[in-house]
């Protein structure tokens, strides 16, 4: 499913008018019916609603809401949070078509003291509300906030950011209309203050904010409705930013045939592991296995290769030299691409594999080593391999397109010039920014993950839930990615069905067993139930 920009969504809105030649108005009306609809649903029992309206397109819609809810005889407030003269032409249609028919308005306080720039006392922020309308609001079932839509790019002002902080106090539900007023389209980030809406319902196309943390909280639960941009607007707009579906990533989904063998769906070398750090080994190579490739080795230090026989059965070792710290020494490096050559198998790199000098070596000696003699092996990064990487970054260019790397927040911020803050405040950016400059596939680890390809496509991955907030999960991602890419699934590819059907397993596996205490050999064994309801699908989409 496509996924907007502000502007984005601004020229869909302008070609759909101007080009096509379907009014504002009549947008406007589709927008607030559709939104009427899913307040029956979902309020049915809400009959007193207090509806905040802003001077734009947004606070039109919220007047069309208005109108429709008064006439299925909904008790409506309607409370302008700008001068009537500030409104835009819709808009203004819209507002003087509720006072002919004697809706209930109030105007305001906004020429309250805030909105002469005082520093505001947050106690006092009813004070934008007489007594009397704080009464009506008090007493509604349902708040709407129609105040501020999509354009907002600075700190909401006063008295508007009184009004917000008011409502939010308030313990009422509230419903938001295209985006939680306060909130940055874009990146999710707060604008000052917010509202925070228990329903967004959003037109037309998601904006990236509400996907985005902490956007996607503020929004609460998100539904789209479809007011009609035609098509053949929005495909010409090239939007490059997705948020995953079933239907998005089932095509990619490898087929098995009945006549095939294990050699059929390829292999995978992981290496990683040292002394302490053999789980982290273990579940990168089951991950890889329960994805469905054919056979899975994992190269370990030959110290610890007894015991890693004793934890996998399925997976074959093989032991390599290790360093004094009992992690793989870089001579170990011809070996590993000897094997894989030979075999060739795709290299997932990192869980576990520790920093030590040697071993960060190996990591640079392989990457180096590949390119020099034109293997062209495909790679999986993570943990170790991407703090061996962030030591030598110019190495990232030699793998480029045959590389998907995986870091979470503070991995990315050894491989980047940006603080974990920054690269919270806006993810998407920086993964573009960080995929063009070196050209692999980047898989931003996260809530949400963000995956972005070379070609400036970006994925905003939908699955997945807290309890995978714990140790090991990036390791069983990596297995999943590098298990996708021997069965053929192109790397970018495989890097956005991985991610989805990681977070899939995450979701089956916390339906069952909660979020709390949620571990990675839960999400590991829960792997094979995702692929198969995503087969299931696969199916139907085929039926259709």
């Amino acid at each position: 499913m496509k996924v907007v920009t502000a502007s984005e969504m601004r020229k869909i809105d302008t070609e759909t008018i101007k080009g096509i030649g379907i009014p504002g108005i009549v947008l406007m009306e589709t927008a607030g019916n559709e939104i009427v609809r899913h307040i029956k649903l979902h309020y049915s029992n809400a009959h007193r609603i207090g509806i905040f309206v802003g001077k734009g397109n947004n606070g039109g819609d919220g007047l069309v809401i208005a109108r429709q809810l008064a006439h299925i005889g909904c008790k409506v407030y309607i409370f302008l949070v700008s001068p009537a003269d500030s409104f835009t032409e819709e808009a203004l249609t819209n507002l003087e078509i509720v006072r002919k028919l004697g809706l209930h308005i109030e105007e305001t306080l906004t020429d309250n003291p805030f909105s002469n720039g005082l520093e505001r006392d947050t106690s006092k922020d009813h004070e934008v509300f007489t007594e009397k309308q704080l009464s009506f609001i008090e007493n509604c079932d349902l708040l709407i906030d129609a105040i501020l839509g999509i354009g907002l790019k600075e700190k909401v002002r006063e008295p508007i950011a009184s009004i917000i902080n008011t409502i939010n106090k308030l313990n009422k539900p509230i419903l938001s209309v295209d985006l939680p007023s306060g909130l940055d389209a874009d990146t999710g980030q707060l604008l000052g203050t917010c509202v925070q809406a228990d329903r967004t319902i959003t037109i037309g196309l998601p904006k990236r904010g509400l996907l985005l943390h902490p956007g996607a909280q503020l929004a609460g639960k998100i539904e789209i409705v479809d007011i009609g941009f035609p098509t053949k607007v929005i495909e010409e707009q090239n939007i490059e930013c997705n948020w995953t579906t079933k239907r998005d990533t089932v095509k990619w989904l490898p087929t098995r045939s009945p006549d095939s063998h294990k050699g059929t769906y390829g292999r995978v070398l992981v290496v990683a592991g040292s002394r302490g750090m053999t789980g982290a080994a273990a579940l990168a190579s089951e991950a890889a296995l329960s994805t469905g490739a054919g056979l899975v080795t994992l190269a370990i230090p030959k110290s610890l290769n007894t015991i890693m026989e004793v934890k996998l059965t399925e997976v074959m070792t093989l032991p390599l030299p290790k360093t004094v710290a009992g992690s793989l020494a870089e001579s170990a490096a011809d070996q590993i691409l000897e094997y894989a050559a030979k075999n060739r198998s795709v290299i997932a790199i990192g869980p576990g594999l520790s920093q030590h000098p040697e071993t960060v070596a190996l990591v640079h000696r392989l990457i180096d080593t590949n390119t020099k003699n034109q293997l062209d092996l495909k790679f999986v990064i993570d943990a170790d391999g991407l703090n061996a990487l962030a030591q030598e970054t110019e190495l990232i260019h030699l793998i480029g397109k045959n590389a998907v790397l995986t870091p979470h927040l503070g991995e990315m911020a050894r491989l980047t010039n940006y603080t974990i803050e920054e690269l919270k405040t806006d993810k998407i950016r920086v993964a573009v920014e960080f995929t063009q400059n070196y050209g692999v596939t980047l898989v931003l680890k996260g809530a949400p993950t963000v995956i972005t390809y070379p070609n400036g496509d970006i994925w905003i991955n939908s699955t997945g839930n807290p309890g995978m907030a714990s140790a090991g999960m990036g390791d069983v991602l990596t297995g999943v990615v590098a298990g996708l890419i021997a069965q053929k699934v192109p790397s970018r590819n495989a890097a956005t069905l991985g991610v989805y059907l990681h977070g899939l397993a995450g979701d089956i596996a916390a339906k069952k067993l909660g979020t709390h205490g949620l571990t990675a050999s839960n999400v590991l064994r829960a792997v094979p139930q995702a692929i198969s309801s995503l087969i299931s699908e696969k199916s139907i989409c085929e039926v259709i």
